[in-house]
């Protein structure tokens, strides 16, 4: 029998967190467990999950507070006093780095799933524009062209955004003669 993990990592063999109970769920292989950094857009979206895990856990202090708040204008500060540091604390007592690393990883989970989703939203896109090309008899779009939009779709999810196109990368051939130079003109 597997122990179960308390280290806020991702569950141990035979566990699950309700995503999908009998078949593994399909992830993109990374680099290491956590990788940084993330875009600013990315990072919002860790947040939002770390929010959301932190009220999930008060929810009971959330709902006495809001209950105790309901009808009232500005004597909600004074009457309402207790709920309000009892639901502060309970969210400062579940905000920790833990949690956070652990909606981060949730956040990582889901990259198969954001990937479909994008791709379908895609392909419908494209099929709406086929047929409305088709129904106003326009000209078919250039082959180069759509081939250059299904390749955008099989791309995958990137990390800390894309390098500047003249930039000089580490590894690659010619990195070290940049744009900047350019080629000498002959006299």
């Amino acid at each position: 029998m597997a122990a179960q993990k308390t280290d806020g990592g991702p569950p141990a063999e035979g566990q699950n967190r309700g995503k999908q109970p009998e078949e593994k769920q399909e992830r993109i292989p990374l680099p290491m467990r956590n990788p940084i950094p993330l875009s600013a857009s990315q990072e919002a979206a860790v947040r939002d999950i770390y929010y959301a895990r932190v009220r999930s856990q008060c929810v009971d202090e959330i709902k006495a507070f809001a209950d105790c708040a309901l009808g009232r204008t500005f004597t909600v500060s004074w009457a309402c006093r207790d709920p309000l540091h009892v639901m502060n604390s309970c969210m400062k007592a579940h905000a920790t780095p833990a949690e956070y690393d652990a909606a981060r990883e949730d956040w990582f989970a889901g990259r198969m799933e954001r990937q479909r989703e994008k791709e379908r939203k895609a392909r419908r896109k494209i099929e709406q524009e086929a047929f409305l090309r088709e129904w106003w008899g326009l000209p078919e779009k250039d082959r180069e062209l759509r081939q250059r939009e299904m390749a955008k779709l099989k791309r995958v999810e990137r990390f800390g955004g894309y390098a500047a196109p003249g930039r000089p990368r580490i590894g690659e051939e010619g990195a070290g003669s940049g744009s900047a130079g350019g080629a000498k003109k002959e006299r």
